[in-house]
C-alpha cells in the first residue's frame, strides 16, 4: 500500500499541476507564455535570479569537498535528496556544480536548513 502523501506532493504528480517538481530550483520561476506568430502559445520559465547569500555566519555552514564527491553526494548529505545540489550552488555562486567538488579540500558554503544534517555544522 502506498504511503499517504501530502495535498503538495501529491499535486506534483498531477501532469500540468507544476511544470516543475517541488523539489526543482525552478519550482517557483515565473512561467511566462509567448505566442508565437502563428498564434500558438509556447510557455517558458523566466529568469531565475539567485536567492541573497545571508551575510549571518549562523545561516551558512562550511564543508571541505573530499576526493570523489560529487554535487549529488552533497545534495544528499546535507538536504536528504540529491536534486537538492543546487541549493549548495546557489550558496557558492557556481555556474557549472561539477565546479563545487571539483578541488578536494576547497571549503564551499552549506546553507542552512538542511535536515537531514551528517555533517554537522562548519565542516564537521
Amino acid at each position: 500500500m502506498a504511503e499517504p502523501q501530502s495535498y503538495e506532493s501529491a499535486l506534483d504528480a498531477i501532469p500540468g499541476s507544476h511544470p516543475y517538481p517541488r523539489s526543482s530550483r525552478y519550482h517557483d520561476a515565473e512561467i511566462g507564455v509567448h505566442t508565437q506568430p502563428d498564434g500558438t502559445p509556447v510557455r517558458y520559465v523566466k529568469r531565475r535570479l539567485l536567492p541573497p547569500i545571508s551575510a549571518d555566519p549562523e545561516d551558512t555552514a562550511t564543508h571541505t569537498v573530499s576526493s570523489g564527491e560529487r554535487p549529488d553526494h552533497l545534495g544528499q548529505r546535507y538536504f536528504g535528496d540529491p536534486a537538492a545540489w543546487w541549493r549548495i550552488a546557489d550558496a557558492n555562486p557556481v555556474l557549472d556544480p561539477r565546479e563545487l567538488t571539483a578541488e578536494p579540500g576547497e571549503e564551499i558554503a552549506i546553507p542552512g536548513g538542511f535536515p537531514g544534517g551528517g555533517g554537522g555544522r562548519h565542516g564537521r
